[in-house]
């Protein structure tokens, strides 16, 4: 099972208070060590030019959601590199767990979440590896 440090990513040293669903910003500014304050306004800035469709009702928000396709522009520009870790009709076979994850530091893209995992540790607000069975789909790491 991987070890656990509760982690706000800066959110609070930069001024925010309250909740929100801000897993995205976190787990960047935990993974590549960029101020959360950075992160939140490069995502935002990213946001602004997403379109608005009939299945894509609203832009991302780094307050309130971030869509994939968002973080992965972002994540690119910064030389993070994507690994799929899952495929259609394969199943799992990666869980949140420190022996079947690299050491480094790594974004991990799980069902309805992101998180940061740094040397085997999960950072994060709560533990959500589920005991070590929660199945990571992929990683970004620094490329």
């Amino acid at each position: 099972m991987t070890a656990f440090k509760w982690d706000d990513g800066g959110r609070a040293a930069a001024g925010f208070v309250g909740t929100a669903n801000d897993c995205v910003v976190r787990a960047i500014s935990i993974a590549t060590e960029i101020p959360y304050k950075d992160v939140y306004d490069a995502i935002n800035r990213i946001a602004k030019t997403e379109r608005i469709t009939a299945a894509r009702t609203s832009r991302s928000n780094s307050r309130t959601g971030v869509y994939r396709c968002t973080y992965e522009k972002y994540l690119r520009s910064i030389n993070w590199r994507w690994t799929p870790t899952m495929a259609i009709g394969v199943g799992c076979r990666v869980h949140l767990r420190s022996d079947e994850l690299p050491s480094g530091r790594l974004i991990l893209s799980l069902s309805k979440h992101v998180a940061a995992v740094v040397d085997g540790v999960l950072h994060d607000l709560e533990d959500c590896s589920r005991y070590g069975t929660r199945c990571v789909y992929g990683y970004w790491s620094k490329g």
